[in-house]
């Protein structure tokens, strides 16, 4: 048995144990770091740290407040708040109270997040702020069990003279569990020491394209597990310093505070997206995780940055990114063959020179410090991927689903293969089955779908294996490629399978304007595309061509935007086999959002629900065809 195995297999029952052992081991050490805005509302954050010995005091009142609430061993305690470091502790806090965390997204309305408490039997929601009490006020008659409502930032939540102790603050909680501690000091260690592997750690509700999400229920040994594999990886060590962003309530973001426990490196937290540009110089992450959007962002950005320089240095960023590609490629191909990443010197002199001219100025944006980032949650289109990759900002490609506790698989460091999601995380097995879908066993999968065991038995089968629902591709050194959702693979009516999110990512990697695509063609005699637009790119060109001032829909409906979006629509086809090309498209009078419920809160397209909310595009472009 390999030290990386017996390591995994040797792991304690709970991730409240490895946060207790992080804290005997390191408790000095810088544990996280967090923003705290300017008391007159302008100016930079001013950021503080906890040590990992502050971290467990907070903690450990936050759990001891919770069984002084009455709050006994796996039941559920729900987190509804953004990303910041009080949802971290309050996790652990519920964790080391025995209790189940049940993550609510912030922006879920009232009506579903009372779904998700009364399903789930929350008997404490821990809320972020007035706007999330206001929400289980709204519906506290359907939620008898919901016993208490702990606010974070207690601004505006003042409890209602008829709610008693309904309603309290994180502080008041905090101030209550140091006292009961005081009174108890073995308290958090015996509740600890009596959670099993297979206790409820966390209920996270997937937020389903059609009817009310369900419940993953994940037991302290997928936890456990997922921060022994994390750090069996190699990718990070101790001395790292990651910028947590995602969202909390989702499991990609979650699992990272697992790995950051077994590893001790320092976590700066921060869910304010519209932030990270802003903190990246500021924080200097030597590792981060996102999702694709971020990546294209960012890319998009730089393009638009240099074609408002001018033509030369439009000129030079094209070239930039094409020597960029041209040197993942060669590399990466070279690096599999030999087991090194050399490259011809010619085009070793072109990435230099490029490297002054452009990687340089990206590396510095993103912090100047950053050894990898892990990309999740969606595909990655590959073309955008070997850009960062020759500019030195190395993105590996990761898979897994909140059934698998977010991470399954992953790519290797320096063997890193840009358009696959790498191996599997030790421990986890993987195989695919006849007609192409993605199966996984191991310590990370579900147990089930919470209350419904139908539900469970469609995807989990008695012997453990899981269905993933994706469908991929193993390389004979088993790296994966997720080629498309099943249910999401189009079917024309010429009987041609299309996977659309490969379209979808290609068009990505051609078009520096494009936000949002969605490729449909299902029992369709061609394939139709709906585009929404990055809307500071777009206006920023229009700006240059005589449209300054006109908002975006204005923009978008231009017949000069439209022939602008043709250009690449023609150059994305050109490189699809004929059956897979964009015959019509549509562009859209704004973005996509989660708002409206098209994107998922990690910025998953939603296709049911933009092509039932965009029907009527749809339809105009099969008009007159044979099946219209």
């Amino acid at each position: 048995m390999s030290d990386t195995q017996t390591h995994i297999e040797n792991r304690p029952p709970s991730v409240a144990a490895l946060f207790l052992e992080r804290v005997a081991a390191t408790p000095d050490a810088e544990a996280y770091r967090y923003p705290v805005p300017p008391a007159a509302g302008e100016g930079p954050d001013d950021w503080k740290s906890l040590s990992w010995r502050q971290a467990a005091d907070r903690v450990y009142a936050i759990a001891a407040g919770l069984i002084e609430l009455g709050v006994r061993p796996e039941e559920r305690v729900a987190l509804a708040s953004a990303t910041r470091v009080e949802w971290i502790l309050a996790d652990f806090g519920i964790m080391c109270a025995g209790a189940a965390t049940t993550t609510v997204y912030p922006q879920t309305n009232a009506d579903e997040s009372a779904f998700i408490l009364a399903d789930s039997g929350s008997r404490v929601l821990i809320a972020e702020d007035a706007a999330q009490l206001a929400k289980a006020r709204e519906r506290r008659a359907e939620l008898p069990e919901l016993k208490h409502v702990v606010v974070i930032d207690g601004a505006g939540a003042d409890p209602l003279p008829e709610e008693g102790d309904w309603v309290l603050t994180l502080a008041e909680l905090e101030r209550r569990g140091a006292a009961h501690l005081e009174k108890n000091p073995d308290l958090i260690r015996e509740r600890v020491g009596a959670i099993t592997a297979d206790r409820l750690a966390t209920l996270i509700y997937t937020s389903g394209t059609t009817g009310r999400p369900k419940g993953v229920r994940l037991p302290h040994d997928n936890w456990s597990y997922m921060a022994k594999a994390i750090a069996a990886t190699r990718l990070l060590g101790p001395d790292d310093v990651q910028y947590l962003w995602l969202p909390l309530a989702h499991v990609f973001g979650k699992v990272l505070t697992s790995g950051q426990v077994e590893i001790g490196h320092v976590t700066a937290v921060d869910g304010r997206v519209d932030k990270i540009i802003e903190n990246l110089p500021v924080v200097r992450p030597t590792y981060m995780a996102a999702v694709p959007r971020i990546f294209e962002k960012v890319y998009n950005g730089v393009a638009a940055k240099a074609r408002a320089g001018g033509a030369a240095k439009y000129r030079i960023f094209q070239w930039a990114a094409g020597v960029a590609r041209e040197y993942a490629k060669v590399s990466q191909d070279n690096f599999r063959r030999t087991g090194t990443a050399s490259v011809p010197f010619g085009l070793g002199a072109k990435h230099k020179a490029a490297d002054a001219l452009v990687y340089s100025k990206i590396r510095e944006a993103f912090g100047g410090k950053l050894r990898a980032c892990v990309s999740g949650s969606a595909a990655l289109a590959p073309e955008i991927g070997y850009f960062f990759a020759g500019a030195g900002i190395h993105i590996l490609e990761g898979y897994g689903l909140t059934e698998s506790s977010a991470a399954s698989f992953v790519n290797p460091g320096e063997a890193y293969r840009t358009g696959t999601v790498g191996k599997p995380l030790p421990g986890t097995e993987v195989r695919i089955a006849d007609d192409g879908e993605i199966l996984l066993r191991g310590p990370g999968i579900m147990e089930g779908y919470h209350g419904l065991p139908e539900k469970t038995a469609e995807v989990l089968e008695s012997d453990g294996w899981f269905h993933t629902g994706d469908i991929g591709e193993l390389s004979p050194d088993g790296y994966l490629r997720i080629t498309d959702r099943k249910k999401d693979l189009i079917k024309t009516s010429g009987g041609k399978y299309i996977a659309p999110a490969e379209v979808e990512g290609q068009f990505k990697a051609v078009c520096p304007y494009v936000s949002n695509i969605l490729v449909h063609g299902a029992d369709r005699n061609f394939c139709t595309a709906l585009i929404a637009l990055d809307e500071p790119a777009i206006l920023e060109w229009a700006k240059e061509n005589g449209m300054e001032g006109k908002s975006y829909e204005d923009v978008v409906a231009a017949p000069a935007t439209v022939e602008l979006v043709q250009g690449y629509v023609t150059e994305l086809n050109e490189g699809l086999q004929r059956w897979q090309t964009i015959k019509k498209f549509k562009l859209l009078p704004r973005d996509l959002d989660v708002e409206h419920g098209e994107l998922t809160p990690s910025l998953k397209l939603k296709r049911p629900v933009v092509e039932r909310e965009y029907k009527h595009l749809i339809d105009e472009m099969y008009a007159g065809t044979r099946e219209a």
